[in-house]
């Protein structure tokens, strides 16, 4: 048994991880995976014979990863997985709801921050439900699955930029900035919340680290849609919120791309 360590400088949130766990799960000989997000490393625990295996499935992944070290190793307790799939289940949960309460409440306020938003939390609850569904399904299904949500997701993302280049040539309404504030608040809330859990799950620690907390992609979205409602308050103008959404739909396309390279 060996303990591989990979350095993954892209791997920054949740997201990055349930895909590596997707990616890798199929590999035969592979026991253990662990991932510290804040210093950007994934430990490995596997047959020696499959060493090159998994450099290549995380290379393939495109998130700059790099092997640092193996070295002969026991592998650690995996006896948590009934709560590791509870846990994802909850942020599952967590982040669909944000999905529908974004989407809704971006219609209302005419904002297309918060609809692309809710769709960033919906490719979130995607990746879980890959990740969920890792367990114990057939490599085909598997594949299946990643496929109909990677073009499932790119088609929302498509249908969102043209959205917003009507907006933009239609001269649209003005959003609502204290619906896209508050709203998108909350989500804040959701996602420093799931980060707590995660983290909590496998540091065993009562807190999060700032660092990994505002390193996430999520928290800067819901950021980045705080800071664009106030550009629109500021500047009386809906441009700000179709840039961040426009960006945000860009973000959605990229993660939609990594799971389409898991149907390959």
């Amino acid at each position: 048994m060996q303990e591989s360590i990979f350095k993954i400088p892209k791997m920054d949130c949740p997201s990055e991880e349930n895909l590596i766990r997707l990616k890798l799960n199929d590999l035969s000989g592979l026991k253990q995976l662990e991932f510290d997000l804040e210093k950007r490393e994934l430990k490995v625990w596997h047959q020696e014979e499959i060493l090159p295996q998994v450099t290549q499935a995380l290379e393939n992944l495109n998130l700059g990863s790099k092997w640092v070290v193996s070295k002969v190793a026991n592998p650690v307790d995996a006896s948590e997985d009934k709560d590791q799939r509870k846990l994802l289940w909850t942020v599952l949960a967590i982040n669909f709801i944000f999905f529908i309460l974004e989407s809704l409440f971006g219609f209302i306020s005419k904002s297309m921050g918060l609809v692309a938003d809710g769709l960033d939390m919906l490719a979130d609850a995607l990746v879980y439900g890959l990740s969920l569904l890792a367990v114990g399904a057939t490599v085909f299904r598997k594949k299946q699955v990643a496929f109909a949500a990677g073009i499932f997701q790119i088609m929302l993302a498509i249908l969102g930029f043209l959205e917003v280049l009507r907006r933009f040539f239609g001269r649209g309404e003005l959003p609502d900035y204290k619906w896209m504030i508050g709203v998108s608040f909350f989500a804040l809330l959701a996602n420093a919340y799931c980060l707590f859990l995660l983290q909590k799950s496998k540091s065993k620690e009562a807190h999060i680290k700032a660092s990994l907390i505002f390193t996430s992609n999520d928290v800067l979205i819901n950021l980045g849609v705080i800071f664009a409602a106030t550009l629109v308050l500021w500047l009386d103008s809906g441009i700000p919120d179709l840039i961040i959404g426009a960006l945000i739909f860009v973000l959605v396309m990229i993660g939609a791309m990594r799971i389409l390279k898991l149907a390959k």
